[in-house]
């Protein structure tokens, strides 16, 4: 008998002991009862900044004394938002960048590294959705989605981690979907985008830990349809067990969970019994589900944001 693979497996079992009691007291307290971290001072990059989340992300930062570097492809956005969030006392920068074009989000990241410094809160926010049917999507729809869901992703984060990794402190909060975690119908692009995003962030979560980098953490946010506009149209079959979540409390969970560095977050909370069903149920009984719970008929009535003028 390996004396070694023994107590390997004696510390492993140990551990998940440990974390799970961890874990389960972590989930049924208040977030207002964990020690949240202190974010005056820091940069704080948040992609998608011009409007929705990422707007009033902007200005909760800022009211916790951040200092805020804004992206958005919208100029016109972006700058109402810096003006907000100036009018809070913090200092801003803004750019405007195209999250679909790679060269163009490494030539803003050199940028913002020269004018403001090393980043410490990277927010991947932005997104886009195209909220039709996989054969009624054209093709430069679907690309510009995984563009800017999933493959900006890539670009930010090479950019900003390696100072992180440098000091051994920082923090990478990726703003998927629950959509990223189950198939939707009318969101096949949306959701291929979404479920890299997750897989992408728990990748890098495990190439950090490898490194024995400690103080940089990942934040994976899943959450449900949120009532921003983007998602303009969808219906839920059960608002009060599954509600289309408004952004004020979306803001809320996604500030408490990167100020106590949660790995992952899912709102509303039943999704969490749905993702742990998901790993025991048949996959015939979660299409029973899926059609149950309306994931196969809410997006019938998609419009989406309305275009600017």
């Amino acid at each position: 008998m390996d004396l070694g693979l023994v107590l390997e497996s004696i510390m492993l079992l140990l551990r998940t002991l440990y974390n799970t009691v961890i874990g389960i007291i972590v989930a049924v307290l208040p977030a207002s009862w964990l020690p949240q971290k202190n974010v005056a001072g820091q940069k704080v990059l948040i992609t998608g900044a011009g409007s929705g989340l990422g707007r009033m992300m902007a200005v909760r930062f800022a009211e916790l004394g951040s200092e805020l570097i804004l992206w958005d492809i919208n100029t016109e956005g972006n700058e109402g938002t810096a003006e907000i969030v100036r009018e809070k006392g913090a200092d801003v920068h803004s750019y405007t960048v195209d999250l679909s074009d790679r060269n163009a989000i490494y030539a803003t990241a050199e940028k913002v590294k020269t004018d403001v410094g090393d980043v410490d809160i990277l927010i991947n926010n932005a997104g886009i959705v195209t909220g039709k049917k996989f054969l009624q999507c054209p093709d430069g729809l679907i690309e510009k989605t995984m563009q800017v869901n999933t493959n900006a992703l890539f670009w930010t984060t090479k950019s900003f981690l390696p100072a992180m990794l440098d000091k051994n402190s920082g923090h990478v909060v990726n703003i998927a979907s629950s959509a990223g975690l189950f198939g939707v119908v009318g969101l096949a692009d949306y959701c291929a985008s979404k479920h890299g995003a997750v897989g992408f962030d728990e990748s890098l979560r495990n190439e950090i830990m490898i490194q024995g980098k400690t103080g940089v953490k990942t934040t994976c946010v899943c959450p449900f349809y949120i009532n921003t506009g983007m998602f303009e149209g969808t219906q839920t079959r059960f608002p009060t067990l599954l509600p289309i979540v408004e952004p004020e409390y979306a803001v809320q969970k996604i500030m408490e969970a990167t100020l106590t560095n949660q790995i992952m977050l899912l709102f509303p909370r039943i999704l969490y019994l749905f993702y742990a069903l998901r790993g025991i149920l048949p996959i015939s009984v979660m299409g029973d589900f899926n059609v149950f719970f309306g994931a196969t008929s809410g997006m019938d009535e998609f419009k989406g944001r309305a275009k600017r003028e």
